[in-house]
């Protein structure tokens, strides 16, 4: 890939994965997944190891980062769904 398509996977990759900082830190701070559906986070998170498994078969940094750190954001707000109820 040349530098400007990493750049754009990479500038993506930051609006895409950071979406979820407001969500980890408000059910955090609230304790209250009430209205996160289980099945829709369930599915996402495996929707995006599936996606982290195909950037590291890619080799494709933007892919691999961004869901290294989407994976932890939304297993952070699944564990808590759990946890929380």
């Amino acid at each position: 890939m040349n530098d400007f398509t990493n750049i754009v996977g990479f500038i993506a990759a930051i609006f895409t994965t950071f979406a979820f900082v407001p969500q980890v830190i408000k059910v955090w701070r609230t304790r209250s997944t009430a209205d996160i559906s289980l099945g829709m986070y369930s599915l996402f998170t495996l929707g995006v190891a599936l996606w982290l498994a195909y950037g590291i078969l890619l080799d494709a940094w933007p892919i691999i980062l961004a869901n290294i750190v989407t994976l932890l954001l939304a297993g952070a707000v699944l564990v808590m769904k759990v946890k929380f109820g």
